[in-house]
């Protein structure tokens, strides 16, 4: 058989049915040598920049195990992003990311791991990496935070706090271990697990102290982004499977996120603002009178918080990740990202003391159930709370959704769907405060992607906070990460002017460099319009219905990772690099095309115009 070549057209049958609808073909031809043009994203204030790539960029090392200072390549699973401002105005300031991968390695350290650079503002409005020359010797862009020696070595790096009021930075040690065993599992991680000794600690009561080496693992631990040095481990703040925390801009509260099942929503009061080395730890309690908070100070609570937050009677959450302050009222919000079946993860806790938050108890009891420990209990999607400091009650911002019992096809899916929000930060847009949410899906059933999709994409979401009952319609999308990837680490730069995020652990088929972990630049924050925003469940790009539906067919942006938007209101195909049909949409102006894989593909619309669409 002759081999057909299938490539762009602009020729399509087109027929009437019973309904009138346009008839596509199942495979488009056109002549050899037609070259179509490839359509641009129309001007838009938002542009974006790779900053930094795992498992390419060499960082900078200490003499580490015996080793002399040199460098060597980043370690990846990017996670937490910490933005510490320069207050000489000679740049923006110090980015710090972490990095979850664990394994070991001679120079970066054992375990996790976590890199420093500096940036500044170029005049295009893009970022730069500057060339620095730190206190230890080394100098160059990019540089590994030194754990080894100053705090011992730190485990899978996830998420962390960095201050609003400062720019402090915290990173959290999550994936609990429970032996010095689980420290070296699978031939990688931490090679020694000797005891090990805490000295220099300024936190009063533990110098001297010897912990099993996998007790000296899952803090929160203080660093300093601009000479790349571990500062402390917050041992007062308990050893637990940290995620995330704020400060308040008072600088004496800590509010603090385990992701755990149960994990218990948690606060750390400073003795003095600013030193959080002397305090008082406490865990919510939504049923105690008046204040909402007991607190956790027992010998021995520091290393067993979960037991001594059960025996106080603590609210119990599912799965804690993000914690984030809105400066201009300090109101608190953090991601319960969920877990499909929490029942058997805790049920020991309830029946030790934790107790449900009434939001929670009637999510069980619309299942039909008496209380979440029922093993038939779910909690698929996830959500978002917000705390009131000047009441202590705690209530569901957003519930994620919605919730299907089976999952639609693509055609059916939802435009708005929240699953699994994780990362959480507050932005400034044009003086509004937003939550930017980003998604960490837990699974693909139940509605979390369409039917059949196996190329999972998670999205970025901007929430208006004056809205008062926000629903998924308000979420508005500004960005989704390549196929395989978690999207973490958002924050804002401190001039207000770029967001930036990190790409986690994408597929390795991915093109380059979307096949590493990477941080990456969202520029052009402060020319994008309050006002532009419109009803606030547009999205950033320009809205398809406000284009001219006699001006010739464009999509944009192309390429794209999530959303096409077209020009006209228009029944549509879209066809892969050979031509064959792999979806048909009817009068529409927009395509999610987030079941796709990443390639080249045409898209064609009723009238037989063919464009060149590139996914992402």
């Amino acid at each position: 058989m002759t081999k057909k070549i299938y490539l762009l057209f602009a020729l399509a049958i087109l027929c009437a049915s019973a309904n009138t609808q346009t008839l596509f073909d199942e495979e488009i031809h056109m002549p050899a040598g037609y070259a179509p043009t490839t359509i641009v994203m129309p001007p838009s204030p938002l542009t974006t920049q790779v900053l930094f790539v795992g498992g390419t960029d060499m960082v900078q090392t200490t003499a580490t195990y015996g080793n002399p200072a040199g460098e060597q390549v980043a370690k990846e699973w990017h996670d937490f992003i910490g933005m510490t401002p320069d207050p000489s105005g000679q740049s923006i300031g110090w980015v710090s990311v972490n990095h979850e991968m664990i394994y070991s390695d001679d120079k970066l350290g054992d375990g996790g791991g976590m890199t420093a650079f500096r940036i500044a503002r170029k005049a295009d409005g893009s970022l730069e990496i500057l060339d620095q020359n730190l206190n230890d010797g080394r100098t160059g862009k990019f540089f590994n935070v030194d754990f080894v020696n100053t705090v011992g070595e730190t485990g899978m790096n996830c998420g962390g706090i960095c201050s609003i009021v400062d720019g402090r930075i915290w990173t959290a040690e999550e994936w609990f271990a429970s032996s010095n065993a689980a420290m070296y599992g699978g031939g990688g991680g931490v090679r020694d697990t000797s005891d090990f000794t805490i000295t220099n600690s300024d936190i009063p009561g533990w110098n001297g102290t010897t912990l099993k080496k996998y007790q000296n693992f899952n803090y929160m631990v203080e660093i300093d982004p601009k000479q790349a040095r571990a500062i402390r481990k917050q041992y007062n703040w308990a050893r637990q499977p940290f995620e995330g925390g704020a400060v308040e801009p008072g600088n004496r509260i800590v509010y603090l996120g385990p992701d755990d099942t149960p994990g218990f929503f948690g606060m750390f009061v400073a003795n003095t603002p600013g030193d959080f080395t002397k305090g008082t730890l406490f865990a919510y309690k939504h049923d105690k009178p008046g204040w909402k908070w007991v607190p956790i100070w027992e010998d021995g609570s520091m290393l067993d918080h979960k037991a001594f937050a059960d025996q106080k009677g603590a609210t119990m959450f599912n799965r804690i990740e993000w914690v984030a302050i809105d400066p201009k009222d300090n109101f608190i919000y953090f991601t319960e990202t969920g877990l499909d079946s929490p029942s058997a993860a805790w049920s020991d806790d309830y029946a030790a003391g934790g107790v449900f938050h009434p939001a929670t108890m009637a999510r069980a009891q619309a299942q039909g159930l008496a209380n979440p420990t029922d093993p038939n209990y779910h909690d698929y999607y996830g959500r978002v709370w917000k705390y009131n400091p000047m009441t202590s009650e705690l209530t569901v911002l957003l519930e994620g959704g919605p919730d299907f019992d089976v999952s639609p096809d693509e055609a059916n899916y939802p435009d708005k769907a929240l699953s699994n929000p994780d990362g959480l930060t507050v932005v400034q847009i044009d003086g509004h405060s937003f939550l930017m949410i980003q998604e960490d899906l837990n699974g693909s059933s139940k509605g979390r992607v369409p039917a059949g999709v196996t190329n999972r994409t998670c999205e970025v979401y901007l929430l208006d906070l004056s809205i008062q009952n926000p629903t998924l319609d308000d979420l508005i999308r500004l960005t989704a990460v390549p196929a395989g990837a978690e999207v973490t680490g958002g924050i804002q730069t401190s001039d207000k002017k770029s967001i930036l995020l990190n790409v986690q652990h994408p597929n390795t088929t991915n093109p380059f460099p979307f096949n590493h972990s990477l941080t990456i630049a969202i520029n052009g924050l402060d020319q994008v319009s309050y006002d532009n925003l419109g009803n606030r469940s547009a999205e950033l790009f320009p809205a398809a219905e406000n284009k001219d539906e006699n001006a010739a067919f464009s999509v944009y942006p192309n390429p794209t990772t999530r959303t096409v938007y077209l020009n006209k209101t228009t029944d549509v195909a879209i066809y892969d690099a050979n031509g064959k049909r792999v979806m048909v949409k009817r009068e529409t102006n927009e395509v999610d095309v987030s079941g796709l894989s990443i390639g080249t593909y045409f898209i064609q619309n009723a009238d037989g115009e063919t464009l060149k669409l590139s996914i992402q």
